[in-house]
């Protein structure tokens, strides 16, 4: 196993575990997801079947992500897609990373720049993949 082979492996398992934490929170607290909704999107009154299909279907995506080299290109793309909307919707927080808890906003630019590289380097990332 090649150096790149495992750096690709650790950064697309860590990836999928970080937006695994937040479709599964749709699931458990589908509250959580209608207040981020109004907050950060501005769609006001998003009802709780959504967030749950919402987290259904984010969870689905992570795990093709997580093992189907195949799909790569695109469940890659879907997710790079997503976070770079969602990082881009809390502007306002990474512009003022020392107010209140706003540092923790950060966490989302490495997390866009992982899903970057392995977008690029998607056809390398095969370890551990079906497909």
């Amino acid at each position: 196993m090649t150096r790149l082979t495992l750096s690709l492996f650790i950064m697309r398992v860590s990836v999928a575990a970080f937006f695994a934490v937040w479709a599964v929170e749709k699931l458990v607290k589908p509250e959580s997801a209608v207040a981020i909704f109004d907050r950060f999107y501005g769609i006001s009154g998003l009802p709780v079947g959504v967030a749950y299909a919402i987290g259904a279907v984010q969870l689905l995506l992570v795990l093709a992500f997580l093992v189907w080299a195949r799909w790569r290109a695109i469940t890659t793309g879907l997710l790079l897609a997503m976070h770079a909307v969602s990082t881009l919707s809390t502007w306002q927080q990474l512009a003022a990373p020392y107010e209140g808890g706003n540092h923790l906003f950060w966490a989302a630019v490495p997390t866009l720049a992982a899903l970057i590289a392995l977008f690029l380097l998607r056809d390398e990332d095969r370890f551990l993949t079906v497909g």
